[in-house]
């Protein structure tokens, strides 16, 4: 190993340098994960038992000593147990961001399966979102372009049905019994209605947000969906994704990124890049003839 320093017994390598910021990193995005929620207090209470035990420990206190290392010797366990919230986060982002589980999996899915533009009626969607945000009509609809979401699915009614506009407004109708929940959309149908979204746990939303956007936001953190929200209240039309929320945006511009989230990801690199570039030139004639 290669030696960085070497003063005593202190050695450090590059490897050891490799190690050390790779635990930083992850005890960063540990950090991230737990940042607003109970499991920061838990956490700091846990790390302040340990070290009641390294100070009893230290004093010959045997009684304390060896109760508090019967808790200790389990701590893994009681860990995994206390933070199983955090852990599954941190394993579904881990999960919604490796590029091997994007770009091999899913890829070699899609072809297989052949899921193309033509799978989702976007124009229904659209229609539907706008007549329900004119009569301030409740709504929640969850886009899923790869996952089937059969977890989520089975928790309402299963439906398996093509996407219409008649549909959807029959289903959010106030007088119907599948209006309160999600509406869960994959492959083009509707696989189910009335389904439970799990809520954000974040401290930082804004007061005015009611139940829908927050379960909004709470799917987009867990899996990787856009999510449609129509306010009951106001009639304002949400979209939310991976845990960002954009409010008030009008029927174009929520067309606009369900393309971009349905299809656009889907190209390749030197598509995108030719696309980009193409709107690039188109753009600045206008404004030099302007």
């Amino acid at each position: 190993m290669i030696l960085l320093f070497d003063i005593g017994f202190l050695r450090i390598g590059w490897v050891d340098v490799i190690d050390i910021l790779l635990v930083s990193l992850l005890l960063y995005q540990v950090y991230k994960l737990m940042k607003g929620s109970m499991a920061v207090t838990i956490f700091l209470g846990y790390l302040f038992l340990y070290l009641i035990y390294l100070v009893v420990d230290a004093a010959g206190m045997e009684l304390v000593s060896t109760i508090l290392g019967q808790f200790m010797q389990v701590g893994v366990i009681a860990a995994i147990i206390l933070f199983q919230p955090e852990i599954r986060k941190f394993l579904l982002l881990l999960g919604k961001t490796t590029d091997i589980n994007r770009d091999l999996f899913r890829g070699f899915l899609r072809k297989k399966d052949g899921l193309g533009k033509k799978g989702f009626q976007v124009n229904a969607i659209i229609d539907a979102v706008k007549a329900m945000g004119g009569s301030n009509t409740g709504a929640l609809i969850v886009l899923s372009k790869d996952a089937e979401l059969r977890f989520y699915a089975e928790s309402g009614d299963i439906i398996d049905a093509k996407i219409s506009k008649r549909l959807l407004l029959s289903i959010f109708n106030k007088y119907s019994p599948l209006h309160d929940g999600a509406v869960i959309i994959h492959h083009g149908m509707i696989k189910a209605a009335r389904c439970i979204l799990p809520v954000t746990e974040k401290e930082d939303i804004s007061a005015n947000l009611g139940l829908r956007h927050r379960a909004a936001i709470g799917m987009s953190e867990v899996t990787d969906t856009m999510i449609i929200v129509v306010s009951e209240e106001t009639g304002e039309i949400s979209s939310v994704r991976n845990g960002s929320i954009n409010k008030n945006i009008a029927t174009p511009e929520l067309r606009k990124l369900m393309n971009r989230y349905l299809f656009e990801d889907r190209l390749p690199k030197n598509i995108k890049q030719k696309k980009e570039d193409t709107l690039k030139e188109e753009v600045i004639p206008k404004k030099e003839s302007a």
